[in-house]
Parts: C-alpha cells; structure tokens; sequence
C-alpha cells in the first residue's frame, strides 16, 4: 500500500509539473499541452501489453519495478530534453513514457489477491491510495514548482517513481499458467463478461465526467468564490471526502453487490454536478463533499467487481486495459470542459448530463446473472 500510495502520489504531481516545465521553458500553453497529451495518450497501447506481460511473469514485482523505472527515467529524459531538442522530438519522448503509466494503477491493483486477510478491505484501502494521491500529488507540484521551480518539481515526481521500486520489487512470486494469453485475451474477457463490461462502461464514462469537472471547478472559483485558486481547492474537498469514505470501507466493507454501488453513486456524482452548477459558495462546497462521498465508493466498488469476474491468468490484463480505458475517458472528458468553459453553469450541468449518461449506459448492458468464480 505505501509503495502504490508513492507511485500513484509521482504519477498525480508529474502531469501538473510536465504541465508546468512546458509553459516555463516554452512559454506557450499550446506545447505545453502537447508534452501533458503525449505522457497522458499512449497509456491506451500501454494497458493492453503490459497487463499480457504481467500475467505471464511468475516475478510480477520485478516487471511493475522495472516499469517504473521506465517511467522515472522518462520523465528525468523529458526534464533534460525540453529546450534542448525540437519539441516533436520531446513529445515523441513522453509519449514513449506514458506507455507505463497504466502500471502504476492497474499494475498494483491486479496484485491484492496475493495479499492475506479481507480481499474487500484491501481494495478499498487501495482505492484510498488513489485519493490520497490525487490531493497530494497536485498540491506538491504546486508548492514545489512554486518554490524551486518546475524542473524541480518533475525531477520530484521521478524520484517518487524510483523510491517505490523496491516496494514493487518485494511483492511476492506466483505459479505462472501454462497457457500463453494473447495481449487482447483481457480485452475480450471484459466484453464478453457483462457484469465487468457494465461496470466498465460506466466508470469509464463517470470518469470523463470528472475530467470535465477538473475543468470547471476553476472556472467555478472566479466567478462565484473570488478566484480560480479557491475553485482548484473543491478538487481536495472531493479527495478528501472520497478517502474518509474509503477509510470507513476498510473498517467496515461493503458486503452487498458492489455493482449496485457503482450504479448507485454514479447517480449521486449527477446530483452533485448539479448542486455546484446551481448553488452558492454553501452549497458548493456540500456538492464537492457529496462528489467525494460518492466518487471514494464508485473506485472501491469498480475494482471489487473487477476481482470478482477477472479470471486469474488475466487478472493484470484486466485491470491495466481497464486502467487505459479510464484514462481515454478522463481525457476526452477535459477535452469537453475547455470546450464549454466560457460557461461554468452550462459545464456542470454537462457533467450531470455525463453522470446520467452513464447511469443509463449501466442500466442499457444487462446481466442474465451473476458471474461466479473467475
């Protein structure tokens, strides 16, 4: 847990200081915004074949290791590079980078069976990682990049990517399969089993609903809360709400069907956006504790089902792919934010209509019954 909350805490601060690297030595957002879109897209290539690898290997640890290596050596490349090379060539350098990312959420995540004791408490103090990291890792690129610089702050983020190695490095052995899975059996396995595809297709489209939301909470700031830096801080409202939700999961798991609870908070999150787009500062900061207390449960709830129908040769392929897929979601969903960000109003109530997009999308993929066993 402490090694993925170190990875995934480098992963959240290293977009916001590749962000920040590319304005201060380009001067021009525009680059900027190539350099974050090249280490952000190819994690959708990157999913599918290190997720095959992982589930072949009988050393998974020494895999995730390596791929974070590679993630850390490419950021120290991109560091060095920016200024230095033509920025196609730099970009070219993130988008080989990004290729690890999936392994620093899904890489992890696919691990927990391996772990005694309560499988649901593990997922949900795993998922908790995750909201740790998106309050600490932007915050640090901010404080660093504010204080040193924002080379400092990526060379940060890269340590952080090394400093979790051994943890990876330590996790235990397995017996490998016989079989030798294609790189596309996860992705088939995900389609083909209805109550992970629904699961999926959900989280995946709720997720670009949150994308739009890092657009808008800014936006929300300046004009009803007196600054774009007061907007910013609902995002850590959000985070925090989602980690004590997940903290109380750990201490008290959900025992019912975790696929109602990604239907159910899902709902919850389309409730939320629209308090925010209608309300005061009051009810603004009401609806981003409701966003975290329903976003915590929707992670915990996705991963459970994951680890319910993944069979366990395919279990890495399964998450990294659905890691990928999420990522795509997140992107596109920040593509339609900057597209409706004259508006923060008219944002939010995009983002209900995104939430209740996907609530509709669970009900649409129907299961004949439960799944048992993997």
């Amino acid at each position: 847990m402490a090694g993925a909350a170190l990875a995934r805490t480098g992963d959240e601060l290293s977009g916001p200081a590749v962000l920040l690297l590319g304005i201060s030595v380009t001067g021009t957002p525009g680059a900027a915004s190539a350099l974050l879109t090249g280490l952000t897209a190819s994690s959708a290539l990157g999913g599918p074949v290190f997720g095959a690898f992982l589930d072949r290997v009988a050393r998974p640890g020494l895999l995730l290791a390596a791929t974070l290596a590679w993630y850390a050596l490419g950021l120290a490349l991109v560091l060095l590079a920016l200024g230095h090379l033509p920025l196609p060539a730099v970009v070219t350098l993130a988008v080989v980078t990004g290729l690890g990312n999936p392994a620093v959420s899904g890489g992890w995540t696919s691990q927990l069976p391996a772990a005694p004791g309560d499988l649901p408490r593990a997922t949900a103090l795993d998922a908790a990682t995750f909201n740790v990291a998106s309050l600490a890792g932007p915050a640090l690129a901010a404080v660093v990049a504010d204080r040193f610089g924002a080379a400092t702050a990526v060379a940060v983020a890269a340590a952080m990517m090394a400093l979790a190695m051994p943890a990876a490095w330590s996790l235990p052995a397995r017996r490998t399969s016989r079989g030798r899975a294609h790189w596309t059996a996860g992705l088939t396995v995900l389609v083909r089993r209805r109550a992970l595809l629904r699961a999926t297709v959900t989280s995946t489209i709720s997720y670009g609903g949150l994308g739009m939301v890092v657009v808008c909470y800014p936006l929300v700031g300046a004009s009803r809360l007196g600054g774009a830096s007061r907007g910013a801080l609902l995002l850590a409202v959000v985070a925090g709400a989602a980690l004590l939700t997940d903290a109380v999961l750990a201490r008290r798991p959900w025992r019912g069907r975790p696929d109602t609870l990604v239907f159910a908070s899902t709902v919850v999150l389309a409730t939320s956006a629209v308090g925010t787009a209608l309300g005061g500062p009051v009810l603004l900061v009401l609806s981003a504790v409701l966003a975290g207390l329903a976003e915590g449960p929707q992670l915990t709830a996705l991963f459970a089902v994951r680890h319910r129908e993944a069979p366990e040769h395919l279990r890495a392929q399964v998450f990294t792919i659905g890691a990928s897929v999420k990522i795509t979601g997140f992107a596109a969903g920040t593509a339609l934010g900057g597209a409706l960000a004259g508006s923060p109003t008219t944002c939010l109530l995009a983002v209900a209509a995104v939430q209740l997009a996907a609530a509709a999308a669970y009900a649409a993929v129907r299961t004949p019954s439960p799944v048992r066993g993997a």
